[in-house]
């Protein structure tokens, strides 16, 4: 009789949906759907010192052409007075802000070269590759200017050439520093990691 009413009432084997308890396979199937979405691809360590590369290149051709070509002489006009080249030379940051400040700004260029180097290491993104190449490069660029030319060593004054109306002076380094940073925000809100992880929410 026992058996029978055992056969018949609840079952020894508790049961997910009656007890309240969720069932192992389905918390882990919610945990997935939670978890955002994991690295994937190579490496892209090889695009961003390419990029890095390109636009160092660049930029120390433009400027060694500036200095050649173009110092000491008349600017030339690109479109009438709306942009022209003029070389002058700046001891500030980018644009030409803070020249009291040279030797910080060396700093600066130089702990954002090491924190790029750290973040190649875990970099799976082909976006973020491209923007802190473009950071590395720009950084690199005037990070060789204050370092080789005058007035000194970690003091020395970029070449900038770059002039539009109603604007500051800047160089092809301070474009793709610009560029850079720019694609990095989008990316920030778009919710792409340098390690590849998309966050959808």
């Amino acid at each position: 009789m026992a058996e029978a009413e055992r056969i018949i009432g609840t079952p020894d084997t508790p049961d997910a949906a009656g007890d309240g308890q969720e069932r192992p396979d389905a918390e882990q199937e919610r945990k997935q759907v939670q978890a955002p979405e994991r690295p994937r691809g190579k490496r892209r360590v090889a695009v961003l010192f390419a990029v890095a590369l390109f636009a160092y290149l660049l930029d120390l051709g433009s400027k060694m052409l500036v200095v050649a070509k173009l110092e000491h002489h008349e600017p030339i006009e690109i479109i009438g007075d709306w942009l022209r080249f003029a070389a002058i030379r700046n001891a500030g940051a980018a644009f030409g802000f803070g020249e009291a400040f040279t030797i910080i700004f060396t700093v600066i260029a130089a702990a954002v070269i090491v924190v790029i180097a750290r973040l190649a290491r875990k970099l799976h993104s082909l976006p973020w590759a491209i923007a802190l190449g473009l950071l590395l490069g720009g950084a690199l660029g005037n990070l060789t200017d204050r370092i080789f030319r005058a007035p000194g060593v970690f003091e020395g004054a970029v070449v900038d050439f770059i002039a539009p109306k109603h604007f500051a002076v800047f160089n092809l380094a301070d474009s793709a520093i610009v560029c850079g940073g720019i694609l990095i925000v989008i990316l920030s809100f778009r919710g792409l990691d340098p390690d590849g992880t998309v966050h959808k929410d």
